[in-house]
């Protein structure tokens, strides 16, 4: 089965945030094993870097705002050719203050869904949608309009 691991810095606070993430995860699960790795936030992207690292497996996208724009049927053959080879994919989700150069370097993608900043907790659900979007899309479901 293919694997998602999405590694957030910082905790999601408010419950509505956690339910819309456990909507999505729930959505996911016919398509795959996918799991929310919730990292510490610490005085700085450096800081956080060391368990940023430690934590990623197979294929990663940092996702940073200066990495490639892509639309949702690009992102979708994207994240198909990647699953069609196999293994595990995961995304980089920093906190406020970013990721650190050694996490950006270390990634396969630096993916941006936007050149506008979104707040930390309302990105962890548009990732989660828009990965629900791909498997749809790539399903041939009328989901994506």
């Amino acid at each position: 089965m293919i694997k998602i691991r999405i590694v957030c810095v910082g905790k999601l606070k408010e419950s509505f945030w956690r339910e819309a993430c456990a909507e999505y995860l729930k959505r996911l699960s016919r398509f795959c094993r996918a799991e929310i790795v919730e990292l510490p936030e610490r005085a700085s992207p450096e800081e956080e870097a060391a368990e940023i690292l430690h934590s990623l497996r197979g294929t990663v996208y940092a996702l940073a705002i200066e990495g490639k724009e892509m639309d949702s049927e690009a992102f979708a053959a994207e994240l198909k050719r990647r699953f069609d080879a196999g293994g595990e994919v995961t995304f980089v989700v920093g906190s406020s203050c970013g990721l650190d150069r050694s996490v950006k370097e270390r990634a396969d993608v630096r993916l941006s869904f936007s050149k506008m900043t979104l707040p930390h907790q309302l990105f962890r659900v548009v990732l989660l949608e828009q990965i629900y979007r791909a498997f749809m899309i790539n399903a041939g479901a009328e989901y994506h309009k």
